[in-house]
């Protein structure tokens, strides 16, 4: 990895911090916990709004508050959004493999063109139990 690449890749406790400045775009940057470290990533953290459009993400987002969030083009294969409440968040075109949603929130949340595991989402649909394309019922969002 060559040291500007360095300068890209940001710790989920300085997105935080930087989140909780005011700052929102977080766009393209490589945001990942250091192996072998206590950061208790983005657990339960308020993140209305965020934009995390192209970024790649190696995170927890467990029981966190992502209304309105921008995942667009983002690759979040092994991120985990359990519990997570994702209500009118976009992951068009973002990367979603190993992602984990079981009991988020996903009303309004647009998931089209994601892919995982070859499979291209539709516009009415988002990954259900066990990470399944489901499609959206009327009154899901």
């Amino acid at each position: 990895m060559a040291a500007d690449d360095d300068d890209r890749i940001r710790q989920p406790s300085e997105i935080l911090a930087r989140y909780e400045a005011g700052e929102r775009d977080f766009r393209g940057l490589e945001i990942e916990a250091p192996s072998g470290t206590s950061d208790p990533e983005f657990r339960r953290a308020d993140l209305t709004g965020v934009d995390f459009t192209g970024a790649f993400i190696v995170a927890d987002f467990t029981g966190a508050n992502l209304q309105g969030a921008r995942f667009a083009a983002a690759n979040v294969k092994t991120c985990a959004f359990d519990g997570a409440d994702l209500r009118n968040a976009d992951f068009a075109s973002a990367a979603i493999d190993s992602a984990t949603f079981e009991g988020a929130e996903l009303a309004g949340t647009n998931f089209e063109g994601a892919g995982a595991y070859g499979y291209t989402y539709r516009k009415d649909e988002y990954p259900g139990p066990g990470g399944r394309p489901t499609p959206r019922r009327w009154g899901d969002g």
